[in-house]
């Protein structure tokens, strides 16, 4: 199984953690870490190396950020340019990293990364297009109550 690790400013991970616990339940080889006021870059990629050691069972590791270019991107993309059979997605949402939970056993880190991308983009929506598409798709009905 692939091991993941998610991170982001503030309390960003354990909030994810808390939801992906009610939706997907406890999970194995999965870490959350906050880079919290507290804590200084070089300490947090110290944090982040031991957690991908933690969940690395010999199928690889990936990091889940928040915020492309951020502390917790930036200290887990040296881990990854450092660290065989490592990848990082940053910028990720709740649906991304719910279904990493689900999508992760038996396939290869590429094929996991692929797949969450394409959840996580397809999973934000412009609701009010999205109201406007199916009302438009909804036939009208006349006075008498029929079509």
């Amino acid at each position: 199984m692939i091991g993941i690790v998610v991170s982001g400013h503030i309390n960003f991970a354990t909030g994810i953690q808390s939801a992906v616990n009610a939706i997907a339940g406890e999970q194995e080889q999965m870490r959350f870490i906050d880079f919290v006021e507290s804590m200084s870059t070089d300490e947090l990629e110290e944090v982040l190396s031991q957690a991908a050691k933690e969940v690395d069972s010999g199928e690889g590791v990936l990091f889940l950020t928040d915020i492309p270019g951020g502390s917790p991107a930036n200290r887990a993309l040296n881990i990854m340019l450092n660290t065989e059979n490592v990848e990082l997605i940053a910028g990720v949402n709740l649906p991304l990293v719910a279904n990493a939970a689900f999508e992760r056993d038996g396939v290869s880190l590429s094929e996991l990364v692929e797949t969450l991308l394409e959840i996580g983009t397809s999973c934000m929506n412009d609701m009010r297009k999205e109201l406007e598409k199916v009302m438009a798709s909804e036939p009208e009905l006349d006075c008498k109550g029929g079509l």
